[in-house]
């Protein structure tokens, strides 16, 4: 849907109102970009942002009607829409004159191209200003794609940079970062960068160069001492220590880590797929595909004892004195 609207922008087919809700900020803010820059070809623009959790839309329409001074068009964007969302009225912040929107809609100033951003995962289908505003406006709805659809467009935004990249450093790629578009075009460029004149990208420079999270540190390390490895888990661990994380934090991470492996256990024994169960427990779609590869590595016994292994050092941190960081040290030490 989004690459037939950026082709009618590059055509210069522009219309006066756009509606782009949505939680993928990625594609909302790429088509902004687009109609700026199609606006720019003719010479600078205005470009007016006004926040409708703090203004009503009286000053959306007012500044949409008001004549360009330096420029044929001038851009307004309306961020956070929120009166196209179910929310209780009496809780609403801002007024909003909804009947003088509808008629605005009918006839909107052609001296202006004005976008309402509505960052929500769903509309209020009911109210009637929603229908009034999909019936009139260009509407778009921002979806993460599936992961699938997802790897053709990094695969995609790789080669835009004459770079290439394998479907493995691909998955690794999207296990680090996640689904948000943004951050993965973020790392994509850096990644791009980096490699100067060289082509290929490796698994091995996505673990490199990807910035990694405390959460990702915590799963890496967990899943070490869960196979035994506690060398491995050591090295984690001392280095997460070295970058001053407290160790009771890391206590909680790993927990709240091995309460997610029991949740995904527990829906694929009631038949959930990898995506069901990504969208049931809203977490990375890659994490959970590498918990269900790891299934038969590790048993419901050893999760409930690292569990409580792990609550024992948490009331040893919470009690007792000494050197904190032996505690969970120690822990990671004994094998299950």
């Amino acid at each position: 849907m989004f690459s037939k609207l950026w082709n009618d922008i590059q055509k210069g087919k522009l219309a006066p109102v756009y509606l782009l809700a949505g939680l993928e900020s990625y594609f909302i803010d790429e088509t902004i970009h687009r109609i700026k820059s199609k606006l720019e070809e003719s010479g600078e623009i205005e470009t007016i942002t006004i926040d409708l959790d703090e203004k009503p839309v009286d000053f959306v329409i007012d500044e949409s009607d008001t004549i360009p001074f330096f420029s044929s068009k001038k851009l307004i964007i309306a961020k956070n829409a929120s009166f196209l969302k179910a929310t209780d009225k009496t809780k609403e912040k801002i007024d909003h004159d909804l009947k003088r929107l509808a008629k605005w809609l009918e006839f909107p100033s052609d001296t202006s191209i004005t976008i309402f951003i509505a960052p929500y995962e769903k509309l209020d289908e009911r109210k009637k200003v929603t229908k009034q505003m999909k019936e009139h406006a260009v509407y778009m709805l921002a979806e993460t794609p599936k992961e699938n659809d997802l790897s053709v467009w990094v695969k995609n935004e790789i080669s835009s940079f004459a770079k290439t990249i394998d479907e493995e450093a691909i998955a690794k790629l999207m296990e680090l970062v996640g689904m948000d578009m943004l951050h993965l075009r973020s790392e994509i460029e850096k990644i791009c960068l980096y490699l100067g004149e060289d082509k290929n990208i490796t698994v091995a420079l996505v673990e490199e160069l990807v910035s990694k999270t405390l959460e990702q540190d915590a799963f890496k390390m967990l899943n070490a001492y869960m196979r035994n490895d506690v060398a491995e888990a050591l090295s984690i661990y001392h280095d997460l220590i070295r970058q001053k994380q407290e160790p009771i934090m890391l206590v909680a991470l790993l927990a709240s880590q091995i309460r997610l492996m029991s949740n995904v256990y527990y829906l694929l024994s009631k038949g959930y797929h990898s995506q069901q169960i990504s969208k049931q427990l809203k977490v990375n779609p890659y994490r959970v595909k590498r918990i269900v590869e790891d299934r038969r590595k590790v048993s419901e016994e050893s999760l409930l004892k690292a569990l409580y292994g792990l609550s024992e050092v948490d009331l040893q941190l919470k009690s007792m004195s000494g050197k904190r960081e032996r505690f969970l040290e120690l822990f990671l030490m004994r094998p299950l």
